[in-house]
């Protein structure tokens, strides 16, 4: 049992992180700059992650910097308040991001450019095969490892196999229908979630993030910490990678020791 929880559990952050650092902060973002080694090792480390559910980088910034433009409107890719349940949300998001990986959506210029491409890993996490492939690895890791008769464990697998889009829906949801408002001027419905945050390594300060979408650091008040900027401070000191905005707090701003950019804390469209 220990062994399932503990592959459980490190799948669920790993992946966690990766769609937070790389996907959402890197690729949607640019909130950091590295190499393009350290570029390639992520890409692949948020592949093997994800694995049967890897997003593709480019369509999650197109869509990431939609739903910033238009949230919570009729617009939004993937809107709670737009939407009549949370299997609907999954479903339009799936729809929108299909459509925008494939480039069959019409793609304003604004939200384009800016973001990792790797053609070879895009095509190949995008296959059938490596996605059946990455999801029998964990059925044969739970067959091999689940005890005789205890067959509940296997309700686990499907969120492997589709743990990235999982954990988007969850921050989709929860982060625009549950919790508190430190921005109220804020014209979404954007909320910190932080009941649930600490599952999802700081992507539920959604007020927060909408508020200030240029800040690497979602966490704004003092009992708020958001896990993938404590990550990114430590990659930062150890110079992978390069903070490139301001640190914004409830006592005014703080700019990282080594950032050499500030940036307007105002919300901006195309953030």
């Amino acid at each position: 049992m220990a062994i399932i929880l503990t592959f459980f559990f490190a799948h669920w952050f790993l992946s966690a992180f990766a769609q937070s650092f790389f996907l959402h902060r890197y690729a949607a973002h640019a909130m950091f700059k590295m190499n393009k080694f350290w570029e390639k090792f992520f890409y692949i480390f948020t592949c093997v992650a994800q694995g049967s559910s890897f997003l593709n980088p480019r369509a999650y910034a197109i869509m990431h910097r939609q739903h910033h433009a238009y949230s919570d409107t009729a617009k939004d890719p993937h809107s709670p308040i737009a939407s009549k349940g949370f299997l609907d949300m999954m479903w339009k998001t799936a729809l929108n991001y299909e459509s925008i990986l494939d480039e069959k959506a019409n793609v304003e210029k604004d939200f384009r450019g800016n973001y990792p491409q790797w053609p070879a890993i895009d095509k190949l996490s995008d296959s059938w095969p490596f996605r059946l492939i990455c999801g029998t690895l964990y059925t044969l890791f739970y067959l091999y490892f689940v005890p005789a008769g205890q067959y509940g464990w296997y309700l686990l697998l499907p969120i492997h196999w589709l743990m990235g889009p999982i954990h988007g829906a969850i921050v989709n949801w929860c982060g625009h229908m549950y919790g508190y408002r430190n921005h109220k001027e804020n014209p979404d419905h954007s909320m910190n979630t932080l009941f649930v945050d600490f599952l999802i390594a700081g992507e539920l300060y959604q007020n927060n993030h909408h508020a200030h979408p240029n800040s690497p650091n979602f966490a704004f008040r003092w009992f708020e910490l958001d896990l993938t900027y404590q990550v990114m401070k430590v990659l930062h000191l150890l110079k992978i990678i390069k903070i490139q905005r301001a640190v914004w707090t409830e006592k005014g701003k703080k700019i990282l020791r080594g950032s050499d950019v500030i940036v307007d804390p105002s919300p901006s469209v195309a953030a």
